[in-house]
Parts: C-alpha cells; sequence; structure tokens
C-alpha cells in the first residue's frame, strides 16, 4: 500500500480556553419537526368544503321545518290525492274550494307528512272535510313535499251543521174525498 493515511480522525474534547470558563454551556439543540405536509391541507380543506356546506344545509332544513310561517284551516271536496316522487315519496293533494254552489272553485294544493293523516284523507275522500295546516315557507328541498302548505289534521264537516238544522218537511196536502150524495 502506498500510503496508509487514517480516514476519520478521533475527536477530542477541546480544553476549555480562558474565554469559555465564564459561559454557560450551550443548551442542547431541539430537533425542529418536519414541516407539515400537503396531506393534512388537503384533508382541512376538503372538510370545509364538504362539511360546511352540509351544516349549513342541515341548519336550514331543521329551521323551515320546524318554524310555522302561517297555519289555519281550509274546507272543500278532496279532489285529488297521491303519493309521488321518484326518491322521496310524499303524500300531496288538492282541495276544491267552492264558496257558491256552481261557481269555479279555488284549488288548494297541499302535502301531508303524517301517514295516518293521509289514512284520514283517503277515507274521507269524496265529503267536505276542513284541513288543518301549518305553512312553512323556504323548505329548501322536494323531499318534504312538494308545497309549503303541510296538513296536520282533518276533521268530516257534516252539510247539515254548515247551514243550519234542515226546514221540517212539509206534509203534502191532503185532498178531502169527495162527497157521495145518497141516491
Amino acid at each position: 500500500m502506498l500510503c496508509a493515511r487514517p480516514t476519520h480522525y478521533p475527536v477530542h474534547p477541546a480544553s476549555p480556553m480562558a474565554d469559555d470558563i465564564d459561559r454557560e454551556p450551550a443548551a442542547p439543540v431541539t430537533p425542529v419537526p418536519p414541516p407539515r405536509g400537503r396531506k393534512n391541507w388537503l384533508a382541512r380543506i376538503l372538510a370545509v368544503l364538504i362539511l360546511g356546506p352540509a351544516i349549513v344545509i342541515g341548519l336550514w332544513v331543521a329551521i323551515t321545518l320546524n318554524y310555522t310561517f302561517s297555519s289555519g284551516d281550509r274546507a272543500g271536496y278532496v279532489q285529488k290525492f297521491s303519493k309521488k316522487g321518484w326518491i322521496c315519496k310524499t303524500w300531496e293533494g288538492e282541495l276544491a274550494m267552492a264558496n257558491i254552489p256552481g261557481a269555479m272553485p279555488e284549488i288548494f294544493k297541499f302535502s301531508v307528512r303524517d301517514d295516518a293523516v293521509a289514512r284520514e284523507i283517503q277515507q274521507d275522500m269524496g265529503r267536505r272535510v276542513s284541513l288543518s295546516y301549518e305553512q312553512h315557507r323556504g323548505v329548501p328541498t322536494s323531499c318534504f313535499g312538494e308545497t309549503e302548505y303541510f296538513i296536520t289534521s282533518v276533521r268530516a264537516v257534516d252539510e247539515n251543521n254548515l247551514r243550519g238544522a234542515p226546514p221540517a218537511p212539509i206534509p203534502p196536502p191532503t185532498v178531502p174525498a169527495p162527497a157521495t150524495t145518497p141516491r
């Protein structure tokens, strides 16, 4: 071999110099954590973009379905009632309200969310009914109903009670029997 020289020199601690004696020993260096990767930022951005709108829409639906804008009653004849929808099946119907017999009826479109109320409406089809409703404005989707009027209860209306008791029937006139004369 040519000249063998050592590749690694041993490290000997340096002896303290006169200037270093008064100084405090240096604090150990803490390792710096590696910078956060793009994976964490991407997960946060996706969470904000997906969860943010989902929370907002959920709150919107909860508020519009639990807050009643108006409520009341409508009376008439249920002329159409069916369960509709591709994914969300809802009961939808029309109530024909006529103030004067022979006049063109006003149509009141409504939705029913409760199956028990829907059964009552089906039983009273063809009869005059009074529908109690709640109006919920701003419901964001038609999965809860196609209209903003949701029926809460149904009551059959007796036609006789609307106008008071019917008058007593007039008995037919009696025709006196012809008098017979003796011959």
